[in-house]
């Protein structure tokens, strides 16, 4: 965990970014971000050009729409907030969402026996159907399987800093105004006390006893949490639920004869947590 550490403190700890060697990655991720916020700044401009008050015809029309009320929702909602908002979801449906359906393909490759189950309810459920955000409710050891990915692989180990706006108490220690806190992700998703045996994957955790999906239980911050939690939440939850069955549903997962059993280590690469490069052998169903 030594060399994740060592990135985690790249994105907390600004003035890093001054000493050699780390200039360089840092520097580009600026660049790239830079780009992007360019590419979505022109995206909102041709909105503006063809804005139809009526029918909005997606979500950047809609913020436009929000934007330009007479009520008052423009004066948080400026384009300044509409670039950050849409480049959270770009980030949210790309490199994270990636990154824990990686994690979540290789423990199915470490865990058969859990793949074995999710396969087995998702073919009782839907048969030849193809998976929808409807069947959701029908499928409870498929999502079980999916928060079990993100809690012990956790693609984010220490989130993003704040800094407190007022003395406060947390836990029983004295935060004074100004402090800079940052979320250990790992401690609390890898707590013996809230999760016996952490280092197993068992997605039974996340089951009560009627086998029904316990909804944000204590202990799991996959993305974060508070009023500046993760925006694009639940986009990434609906296309985590979509990729994942879909590929279950199609195809079984093993390591290929003869290749090594892949790592559990993480490495970052860009901005999230994802396993090493390991072989991987899908069979059609």
């Amino acid at each position: 965990m030594a060399k994740l550490g060592a990135e985690m403190v790249k994105w907390q700890l600004p003035f890093v970014h001054y000493i050699p060697k780390v200039q360089d990655p840092a520097a580009g991720v600026r660049l790239h971000s830079k780009k992007l916020q360019q590419f979505i700044r022109e995206e909102i401009e041709r909105h503006h050009l063809n804005l139809d008050p009526e029918d909005p015809r997606d979500f950047i029309g809609y913020c436009l729409l929000q934007r330009n009320q007479k009520d008052g929702g423009g004066t948080w909602l400026n384009e300044e907030s509409v670039v950050y908002i849409l480049q959270d979801l770009f980030i949210a449906g790309t490199d994270t969402t990636a990154a824990t359906l990686t994690w979540a393909i290789l423990y199915m490759i470490l865990y058969p026996d859990v793949q074995q189950k999710v396969q087995a309810e998702l073919d009782s459920v839907l048969g030849a159907t193809k998976p929808s955000l409807a069947h959701r409710d029908q499928l409870p050891y498929t999502t079980a399987t999916i928060m079990e990915a993100q809690r012990i692989r956790h693609i984010g180990p220490v989130l993003f800093g704040r800094k407190t706006a007022e003395s406060t108490c947390l836990g029983g220690f004295h935060i004074p105004e100004g402090t800079y806190v940052v979320p250990n992700l790992r401690s609390v998703h890898m707590d013996p006390v809230a999760w016996p045996n952490p280092e197993v994957f068992d997605p039974s955790r996340f089951l009560d006893a009627d086998g029904k999906v316990v909804n944000n239980p204590p202990s799991f911050l996959p993305f974060s949490t508070g009023r500046r939690n993760c925006l694009g939440e639940q986009l990434a939850k609906m296309e985590l639920f979509l990729l994942f069955s879909t590929i279950l549903q199609h195809f079984t997962l093993k390591v290929p004869e003869g290749a090594p059993t892949p790592s559990t280590e993480g490495t970052f690469k860009s901005l999230s947590m994802a396993p090493a490069p390991f072989k991987l052998c899908a069979v059609s169903r």
